[in-house]
């Protein structure tokens, strides 16, 4: 048990013990909330013979806490270990330099190898699979490791806080919602209130176009403003980082006493890759020697800092990523135009960053502001797939993009005419110097993250390095211990899961403390691994720029075996040598996976996002009416893809006619619109803008009271099918055309299907958004055949 804890035992509903602590007197908390205290004063016939008892304001010195700090979280999103300066890399980021030379870095802090299962992870304290998010929610299954859902057991940190009176907000991205429970009708429970936070401002969701982002604020679906505050062109990162100083600001001038926790996690630098082109600039030919070049670049800054030990071996190139040299020149051409994109868009993130800070130490809080810079949620992202993407939703759908594509737009990468990604050779280079990227969890290339601490206050240490083991789920007992409260045994009225991380507080000031976490078990889509006592077994199932995995034997996969506490980058595989201690390892894998809901594996990658697996809201209902002016998520609209459907909207079109949308899913990177433009009946198919298909009306649409309809008719039940489109306007046929091919998994990672008006991006070029319709739309109905 860490240092200054409390054991409380129940005598009755509640009790607690106070004892010394980092911050003060500890809260050993049975159950959260508490019970209401029994009135104190009197209670006469009338006031004048009565005694009033004033309310105690929710503020941590109500609870026994002596000045605990606020507490800053930033999580980047898809950022590798040999990324950013302060760990070696290329992309500058003095603000991640200044929190480490104002406090610590961790060379061995790991995350999960995904963004949303390391996300829960770290708000819960518990592992991924523990709290049902083994995998992204999108993906989820009907195991228990794998729903989606973050269960009431698992209550986070963020709600222990508030308790003790706290005042939590979080900016950003919420990838923890369950994909069906992301409507407007919710239910809320695993949004951002319901996991312990009084204000969001972000989107819900893997991640968002930078320029026109999917936003919410609480509960509510808003539309971006055209410019940031300080009147420049809008871009989320800036907004997010406009909306946290507001918030800090406001939360001190309202109630100095209440410390804050700010969760700040930009969609950055998660695809599409996009950023204000002066950002670009700054880093035009700056990668044109290569990811190669790159790697033994960052390893010898890595070695000189001090960042991984002096016998560090660089590993190896991948045998399925090309040499940079044996690439054709125009293919360096787009790649390094890709990388210098990716590298301003770490440079701009970690500027807004820097705002944050900046406004905290303004305050005059920042000698006691905990602040944890985690710089990755997983290794790089190498779902660029081999040669990069204009448009990350062909990678969701299988779908190739030409060269000739990239070459034309290379000077507007990173603009919001592109969704674009950077290539799988870019994010094993970012991973310096380990094996593999995002995804693998069996090698650190996919779970090691660079991490620093700062808090003045309470750590003494100045800009050293810890190398003690850790995990993600070990912020929540850290922050706890600080604070200096318990995770209660109950919460909400539910009876809670052990906490499952170790608290890192006790390697603070002692750079030399024997590690507190011994064992920890990795497993991401079928990569196993395992990690105890220094050593580490890997099994590495498929590549990261693969789709979908192909056949094998998940329970007899060629492990790998590594001394880690030796071999700081996973170079030496001793699997041969030491067959037994290997052995062993496995055994205890399984042992980890059966105690933590990891079983049953599971390798498959796109073939779990089909909608069947998991929870719907349109499961079983072949017919929908819907209103006007309605937005709705693709996990709570009925699913059209590859199947016979009809659209049908019912119009009042008034003299002189009527143009706009009638009913759009998805957006300009990929979907389908049906609308009004110039007077004709349309429907356009966006094949994540590959292929185009547009069919439109011969004449204008009647006006009055017109029945305006799309009938959809499939070739096949079955992924990239065609399809015969007819238009109609009151039953006859005005138009007719094809869908060649159609779009096989996912429409869109944050764009809603809209009825009445577009939100986001346009389907095409043919009209700006909102296009709201022009005469009075009473109801969309569509219909599945």
């Amino acid at each position: 048990m860490h240092l200054g804890s409390c054991v409380a035992r129940a005598t009755g509903v509640f009790c607690c013990l106070a004892a010394f602590c980092l911050a003060g007197s500890v809260i050993a908390q049975e159950v959260l909330p508490r019970p209401e205290e029994p009135f104190r004063g009197k209670i006469g016939l009338t006031y004048k013979d009565s005694v009033a008892v004033k309310p105690k304001l929710d503020v941590p010195e109500t609870y026994g806490l002596e000045a605990p700090p606020n507490i800053l979280i930033v999580l980047i999103d898809d950022c590798g270990f040999g990324q950013c300066s302060t760990f070696g890399g290329a992309a500058p980021t003095p603000t991640l330099d200044r929190i480490a030379k104002n406090g610590i870095i961790y060379n061995r802090f790991h995350t999960t190898a995904l963004c949303s299962p390391t996300r829960a992870a770290l708000l819960t304290g518990r592992n991924h699979h523990s709290v049902g998010s083994g995998v992204i929610g999108e993906a989820g299954t009907g195991f228990p490791g794998y729903t989606g859902i973050i269960p009431a057991s698992a209550g986070t940190f963020a709600e222990v806080l508030r308790e003790n009176g706290y005042m939590n907000a979080w900016f950003g991205k919420n990838h923890n919602v369950p994909d069906w429970e992301t409507s407007i009708v919710g239910p809320f429970d695993r949004w951002a209130d319901g996991l312990g936070f009084d204000y969001f401002y972000g989107f819900v969701g893997g991640d968002t176009d930078q320029f026109h982002p999917a936003l919410v604020e609480n509960k509510r679906r808003m539309t971006a403003p055209e410019t940031n505050e300080d009147g420049s062109p809008y871009h989320l990162t800036t907004d997010l980082a406009d909306h946290a100083i507001r918030m800090m600001r406001a939360s001190k001038a309202v109630a100095p006493q209440r410390p804050f926790f700010v969760y700040f996690a930009p969609g950055a630098t998660h695809a599409p890759h996009q950023v204000p082109e002066e950002w670009i600039e700054k880093f035009e030919g700056k990668f044109d020697g290569g990811w190669d070049k790159y790697r033994e670049d960052t390893f010898a800054r890595q070695k000189k800092m001090g960042i991984i030990p002096a016998n560090t071996q660089l590993t190896p190139r991948p045998e399925s990523l090309p040499a940079w040299d044996s690439l054709p020149e125009d293919q360096r051409k787009v790649y390094a135009r890709m990388m210098a994109v990716f590298a301003a868009f770490t440079a701009h993130t970690d500027h807004e960053v820097g705002r944050v800070v900046d406004a905290i130490d303004e305050m005059g809080e920042l000698d006691n502001t905990l602040v944890i810079y985690i710089a990755g949620d997983n290794g790089s992202s190498a779902e660029g797939g081999m040669s990069g993407l204009l448009n990350e939703m062909t990678f969701f759908n299988g779908i190739e993009e030409p060269l000739e594509a990239k070459l034309k737009a290379i000077d507007t990468l990173g603009s919001a005419k592109h969704y674009n990604h950077f290539p799988a050779g870019w994010a094993w280079a970012m991973d310096t110097p380990f094996q593999w990227t995002k995804q693998i969890a069996s090698h650190f290339g996919g779970t090691r993250n660079g991490m620093a601490i700062s808090w003045p206050k309470g750590i003494k240490a100045r800009g050293e390095v810890r190398d003690q083991f850790h995990h993600v789920i070990d912020v929540y007992p850290t922050i706890l211990e600080i604070v200096g409260v318990e995770t209660p045994a109950q919460l909400n009225g539910i009876a809670q899961k052990p906490v499952e991380g170790v608290s890192m507080v006790y390697s603070f000031n002692d750079a030399d403390a024997e590690d507190r976490r011994t064992t920890q078990y990795f497993e991401m889509l079928g990569n196993q691994g395992i990690y105890h006592d220094g050593w580490m077994a890997s099994a590495l199932r498929g590549v990261p720029w693969a789709s979908e995995n192909p056949p094998a034997n998940l329970l007899d996969m060629p492990w790998e075996l590594y001394h880690v506490e030796e071999d700081f980058s996973q170079a030496n595989d001793l699997a041969k040598q030491k067959p037994e201690k290997l052995k062993d390892l496995v055994k205890l894998f399984f042992a980890e996976a059966s105690r933590y809901n990891v079983l049953p594996l599971d390798d498959r990658k796109t073939a779990r996002l089909a909608v069947d697996n998991r929870p719907s809201l349109t499961q079983g209902r072949t017919k929908f009416v819907y209103p006007n002016l309605l937005r709705l998520t693709e996990g709570s609209s009925p699913d059209l893809k590859h199947k016979s459907h009809t659209i049908t909207a019912d119009v009042v079109v008034p003299e002189g006619g009527a143009d706009g949308v009638l009913f759009t899913q998805g957006g300009d990177f990929c979907g389908y619109g049906f609308y009004v433009k110039d007077g004709k009946l349309t429907y356009h198919y966006n094949l994540a803008g590959v292929d185009r298909y547009t069919i439109e009306s011969k004449d204008k649409i009647p006006t009055g009271n017109v029945q305006l309809k799309m009938e959809y008719v499939t070739d096949a039940d079955k992924p990239l099918a065609g399809a015969d489109v007819t238009l109609y306007a009151n039953d006859q046929v005005v138009g007719k055309g094809r869908v060649e091919k159609s779009i096989p998994n996912r429409v869109t990672l944050d764009e809603t299907t809209d009825i009445g008006f577009d939100t986001g991006t346009p389907i095409n070029d043919q009209y700006e958004v909102p296009f709201k319709f022009g005469g009075q739309l009473k109801t969309v109905t569509i219909e599945l055949k």
